[in-house]
């Protein structure tokens, strides 16, 4: 078994929709995101982390999950650790659920950035809270099977060149967007969705129905 999902600290709404997108993966719960896997309905295989933001109930409900503990001053956060352990364990298809709000800000741009950075490692991997989803998009041509209507932005994190959008209610055709500009935001699905991309990256992030 090669997909896992990672439990991270953010926001997260136990959705039918996310259910299915995780049956039959592998669990590992990164610090505070172990506070979800009871509302999935899962049992983590691994929980890591410094645990510095772990309430005591949570210890005593998981205390016979294995635990990997790392120290508070790190140069890595524990979504990253808990993605690194993944990967040792064979992974090559990652959802991390709780990516989004919480918090930390910081660690919400962070979770996005690192998809992106796995992605041009190959791995396939998908960002959820449960009722939004990211993926990463790079230079390539992308289908997605997201229903009609599904409202969707693509966040670009450089200039993108050749974008092309298809199945959509704005399609774009070849198009240059510079970094930074909102032509990529609030369009929506109209068919299949096909983007092709010749050179840059973003994010798309999309709001399915659950």
């Amino acid at each position: 078994m090669n997909a896992f999902v990672i439990l991270l600290d953010g926001e997260l709404t136990a959705s039918d929709r996310l259910r299915r997108q995780i049956s039959g993966r592998r669990v590992i719960a990164a610090d505070g995101g172990i506070r979800h896997a009871a509302a999935l309905g899962i049992a983590p295989e691994l929980w890591l982390g410094d645990f510095d933001s772990v309430a005591d109930a949570l210890r005593t409900r998981w205390r016979d999950i294995p635990r990997a503990a790392y120290p508070g001053e790190k140069d890595q956060t524990d979504g990253e650790l808990a993605t690194l352990a993944a990967r040792e364990r064979g992974a090559t298809d990652l959802l991390l659920a709780g990516a989004f709000g919480g918090p930390r800000a910081d660690h919400a741009f962070l979770h996005a950035a690192h998809a992106l950075q796995l992605a041009a490692q190959g791995l396939a991997v998908m960002l959820s809270d449960g009722r939004q989803e990211g993926y990463p998009l790079l230079a390539g041509e992308h289908v997605f099977s997201l229903p009609s209507g599904t409202l969707f932005s693509l966040v670009g994190f450089s200039a993108l060149s050749g974008l092309t959008v298809e199945g959509a209610r704005w399609p774009l055709s070849d198009r240059f967007v510079p970094f930074g500009s909102s032509l990529t935001l609030s369009n929506q699905v109209d068919g299949q969705l096909r983007i092709g991309l010749k050179s840059g990256m973003a994010l798309l992030i999309a709001t399915p129905e659950a």
